[in-house]
């Protein structure tokens, strides 16, 4: 569905869709609508190199969706990126997952963007809590048995470290994005003012798609063609 949704946003102007769509929705499904988009962070992206874990991969999607941002980047130099359908419980379909062949392209482009990349990394001296967030940030995490690629860590920004205080020293992959973006989704809607940071046109491309894929397939189909 989500592919056909895509192609539709690409074949007519999202203002078109959105009026096609809008109006067979129900009043509390367009409030939910306006208010995911209202909330929904552009500014705070997570990037993961190498997952081998589906399980990983759909909680990390669940907690991404849930804390309101709009992109996963996944890089796939060494396994492909898979999550668990019965894990995700369908978020993935809220959120754009961008796939990227190397680490080196997923950094290219994102630093194009603005993003600075902050690498995940064991006894980073900058903690979770001292990110800068004010700016466009991209989390990044590594394979849950190798971790980070060191090429990878150096195209970073910077590193990072989430702060434990028991005996255990290390936490799981998802449970790591989890934590590191509930609080980096928190302090950057703090340093905003405001709950979501996106950009007009991103905002009218978001509405039609979240439009198109509240309705099932063939609904939308008709509707559109």
């Amino acid at each position: 569905m989500t592919e056909v949704v895509d192609e539709w946003i690409h074949r007519y102007r999202p203002y078109d869709v959105i009026c096609a769509l809008e109006p067979t929705l129900t009043e509390e499904r367009r409030a939910r609508i306006e208010r995911v988009l209202a909330e929904r962070l552009s500014g705070l992206t997570v990037v993961i190199e190498n997952l081998h874990d589906p399980h990983n991969g759909a909680a990390a999607l669940r907690s991404v969706e849930a804390c309101g941002l709009c992109e996963l980047h996944v890089v796939e130099a060494s396994e492909p990126f898979r999550f668990s359908a019965r894990v995700s419980q369908g978020c993935e379909k809220w959120v754009s997952i961008r796939r990227h062949a190397d680490f080196a392209r997923c950094a290219k482009e994102l630093h194009e963007r603005g993003f600075a990349l902050y690498a995940a990394v064991p006894g980073a001296e900058r903690t979770l809590h001292e990110l800068d967030v004010s700016r466009p940030a991209a989390l990044v995490f590594g394979n849950e048995h190798a971790g980070l690629t060191q090429s990878a860590v150096e195209a970073c920004d910077g590193t990072f470290g989430i702060p434990m205080h028991g005996f255990t020293q290390s936490l799981n992959l998802s449970v790591s994005v989890a934590i590191s973006v509930f609080d980096c989704a928190k302090r950057r809607r703090l340093a905003l003012g405001r709950e979501g940071d996106l950009p007009a046109e991103h905002e009218l491309r978001l509405r039609a798609r979240f439009c198109a894929l509240s309705l099932d397939e063939r609904a939308a189909e008709g509707l559109v063609a």
